[in-house]
C-alpha cells in the first residue's frame, strides 16, 4: 500500500482571529462541532468556578465555520460593528 502525500491547497486551514491572534482549527469537521458545542454547552454552566461565559461567544466563533446559522449571526455582527466604528470615526457609512 502506498502513502500518497496529502494536497492540503484542497483543504485550507481553518483557523479563527480573536483580538488579533490566529487560531488554528482541527481539519475535522466534527471535531469542530463538538468543540463549539462542547465551549457554548459549558459555557452555560459559566457561574461554576473555572468555566466562564466567555466560553459561549468562543463556541459560537467556532461553530460559524461549519453551520449556516452562526456564520449568518457572526458576518450580522461584523457588518454591525464595522458601521458602528466607522460612525465614530466620523467616516460616513453607506
Amino acid at each position: 500500500m502506498t502513502d500518497k502525500p496529502i494536497d492540503h491547497s484542497l483543504h485550507p486551514r481553518r483557523r479563527i482571529n480573536v483580538l488579533g491572534r490566529d487560531f488554528h482549527l482541527p481539519q475535522s469537521k466534527p471535531l469542530r462541532i463538538s468543540i463549539g458545542s462542547g465551549l457554548v454547552f459549558l459555557g452555560c454552566l459559566g457561574f461554576l468556578p473555572v468555566l466562564g461565559f466567555w466560553m459561549i461567544p468562543l463556541g459560537l466563533l467556532v461553530l460559524s465555520h461549519d453551520l449556516a446559522w452562526a456564520r449568518r449571526g457572526r458576518r450580522r455582527m461584523n457588518v454591525w460593528w464595522e458601521k458602528r466604528r466607522r460612525r465614530k470615526a466620523g467616516a460616513p457609512t453607506r
